[in-house]
């Protein structure tokens, strides 16, 4: 263009380099407002921040994982429909989220977003109880997930035709020794590298992505083509008007369970707001990540649920894939051994690495909450490694997640029930800070460079109300009649888990964590208040800003 000036070589590296230095300063500067210091590394950008939430939803393996539960609850009909619903009212949530993370870029994001949500002078009571509740969700994330992915890779067994001693039932012991001893396995990868300094991990989040791209690609294109030559496609009726009542529950309810299916996999896109303090630029970037990581797995999750909608085969099929995941025997009948296997090793790879990636998110808010004083050892979880990685909270995680996985060897069901209420906690969160929003802090937080605008309260009143149906259908029985067997434990577990958190908010002395002139701090640093005086997250009348201490 005429009068434009073009820059090459050293000049334009230096103007470069200028504007990363300017970033992380405005990112320093930031925290300094909200009473924290610079303490993780900060070298990751939007394509990490995406990946954090887009692979730790991982649509493929989340359709894939829910989809016969969706066929349970409504079938065909209800799959799709519940599926467009979801996806309008979960992005309008990941809208609500991205505005406040971009006013609180916080490594503890979600509890922190709910306490200061809920305005100062309730800001520490509702922080112990979300803190709670998302620590339980994705503590648990990771056995669970492991769980699963030990579920893909044992189902080969089938489709090469080994007969497992005693049968493959869970309630054979040495079939659930097996899950349980695949699973630790496999978790311990999935915890291996999250021991990666930050630039060698940064490679983990685009292999992941591309590896998901892969298993979509082939589910889209591979797949149809197997079950053109084999048992053939469904018709258009079946595929999209037919429905099915296999919960027992009333008709409309039946309906309304539907939504485990369709939320399911779309929940967990506050990972972008876990790593924020990794983040160059993070009031722009971890919101963006949170919102455009929704968007896409909404789609490609949409896309993928409307092709095997067509490619599965008809409901009395279905009941008689006797596998502990389904999707490996209809690969097996579409594509033949071969091709299953290696669909299958390619869904177990993905979910290593989901794992891994969901371990980050989580670890960064095990993290956040030692840094703030409330842990049992909080002094170690919350040191971080020269290269400023949290490795003692990545420990913690495979700890608790070990030890978690350990329930299947007694009974599979209780660990089935115990991580079955992993989700739940973040639907709460999500529907809890939204009405918050709505309710107490309404014209809050205006430093957000992601501002809802004139749709704000209608945003929050969407989100808040979609999140509660959600929750009803996570705390409900999925099998009517309800009996002992069929009870769902996930409300009781979240019952306990909220009780938890009010004690230790009464036990905690204020001092310990998150203090009225904390919260306050944080309030008005959202606001873009900037304070002169020393931070108020001080302890014991220090100048210092939180998390200024190191591993050394």
């Amino acid at each position: 263009m005429p009068g434009s000036i073009h820059k090459y070589g050293p000049e334009r590296d230096r103007d470069n380099e200028a504007e990363r230095s300017s970033a992380t300063d405005s990112d320093e500067l930031q925290l300094q407002q909200l009473g924290y210091k610079q303490q993780l590394h900060r070298s990751w950008h939007i394509v990490e921040s995406f990946a954090a939430s887009f692979c730790a939803l991982n649509f493929i393996g989340g359709v894939r994982s829910f989809f016969f539960i969706g066929i349970l609850a409504g079938g065909p009909l209800a799959i799709w429909t519940n599926y467009l619903i979801t996806i309008v009212f979960m992005w309008i949530t990941a809208a609500v989220l991205a505005e406040i993370c971009s006013a609180l870029p916080l490594s503890g994001s979600i509890y922190i977003w709910a306490a200061e949500a809920a305005g100062p002078k309730y800001a520490r009571f509702v922080a112990f109880i979300v803190a709670w509740w998302a620590a339980t969700a994705w503590m648990t994330f990771g056995a669970s997930n492991c769980q699963t992915t030990a579920n893909y890779l044992l189902s080969l067994l089938p489709v090469w035709g080994y007969d497992f001693p005693g049968g493959i039932s869970n309630d054979n012991v040495k079939w659930r020794a097996l899950v349980w001893a695949v699973s630790e396995g496999l978790f311990i990868l999935a915890i291996i590298l999250n021991y990666l300094p930050p630039r060698i991990y940064s490679a983990v989040f685009k292999f992941s992505m591309g590896l998901m791209i892969l298993d979509f690609l082939l589910c889209i294109i591979w797949l149809p083509i197997g079950v053109s030559k084999t048992y053939g496609f469904r018709s258009a009726h079946d595929a999209f008007l037919t429905t099915f009542n296999g919960t027992g529950a009333p008709p409309a309810w039946n309906w309304i369970l539907g939504f485990l299916f369709t939320a399911g996999t779309l929940t967990g896109f506050d990972a972008s707001g876990h790593i924020a303090e990794e983040t160059k630029n993070a009031s722009v970037v971890a919101a963006r990540g949170i919102f455009s990581s929704t968007i896409a797995t909404g789609t490609f999750g949409f896309i993928t649920t409307i092709v095997f909608l067509f490619c599965t085969p008809d409901i009395d099929t279905w009941f008689s894939l006797s596998a502990p995941q389904p999707f490996v025997l209809i690969y097996s009948m579409a594509l033949g051994r071969g091709g299953a296997t290696f669909m299958t090793l390619l869904a177990v790879v993905g979910l290593i690495l989901n794992t891994s990636i969901a371990v980050v998110a989580a670890s960064r808010l095990i993290f956040a909450i030692a840094r703030d004083g409330v842990l049992p050892l909080s002094g170690w979880i919350g040191q971080v490694t020269p290269d400023g990685r949290p490795r003692n909270a990545v420990t913690v995680m495979y700890i608790f997640g070990a030890s978690i996985l350990c329930v299947i060897l007694p009974s599979s069901v209780a660990f089935t029930s115990l991580v079955s209420a992993a989700g739940i906690p973040t639907i709460a969160a999500y529907g809890l800070i939204a009405l918050l929003r709505l309710t107490m802090t309404p014209n809050g937080f205006k430093s957000t460079k992601f501002p809802l605008g004139k749709f704000a309260r209608p945003a929050y009143l969407a989100a808040f109300v979609f999140n509660g149906i959600v929750f009803a259908s996570y705390v409900s029985p999925f099998s009517f009649p309800v009996t002992a067997e069929t009870f769902n434990f996930a409300g009781v577990i979240l019952g306990s888990v909220t009780i938890f958190g009010i004690i230790s908010w009464y036990l905690t002395p204020e001092e310990r964590w998150l203090r009225s002139s904390q919260a306050q701090q944080v309030y008005e640093g959202a606001d873009g208040v900037s304070r002169h005086a020393p931070p108020a997250y001080a302890e014991g009348g220090s100048d210092t800003p939180q998390g200024s201490s190191s591993a050394k």
